[in-house]
């Protein structure tokens, strides 16, 4: 035990309560899992480029010339974006475009946005 959970000053401990949240928590490398993708919402860049995708489907070029960024920055992102399977791509010819993964994704910015608005 810590120190914490030792020096609790707590008299009572609800068992049933405890034993149901912990019947419910996921594993840890679920949750590390989980921490991880939150971590990479925890990056303007990749945050702003979410949000333009949000918005329409674009290609590197455009992505760059919306953030004042070279199309090298914007592809390393797209790359670790695409590693989380945070977005997607599609080819039309030799042009790549980009787009939310899923509809997850697309209500996680949304949940975001709205939650800044309150």
């Amino acid at each position: 035990m810590s120190k914490t959970a030792t020096n609790c000053e707590c008299l009572l401990i609800h068992k049933d309560a405890v034993n149901e949240v912990r019947s419910a928590l996921p594993s840890d490398e679920t949750l590390s899992d989980l921490a991880d993708l939150f971590k990479l919402f925890g990056d303007t860049t990749r945050i702003k480029i979410l949000y333009l995708l949000f918005e329409k489907e674009l290609c590197v070029c455009d992505i760059a010339a919306l953030l004042n960024m070279t199309q090298s920055a914007i592809s390393h992102q797209l790359k670790t974006l695409k590693h989380s399977k945070l977005v997607k791509f599609r080819r039309e010819g030799k042009v790549v475009f980009y787009s939310l993964a899923d509809t997850h994704v697309r209500s996680i910015i949304a949940q975001g946005m709205e939650h800044l608005a309150e």
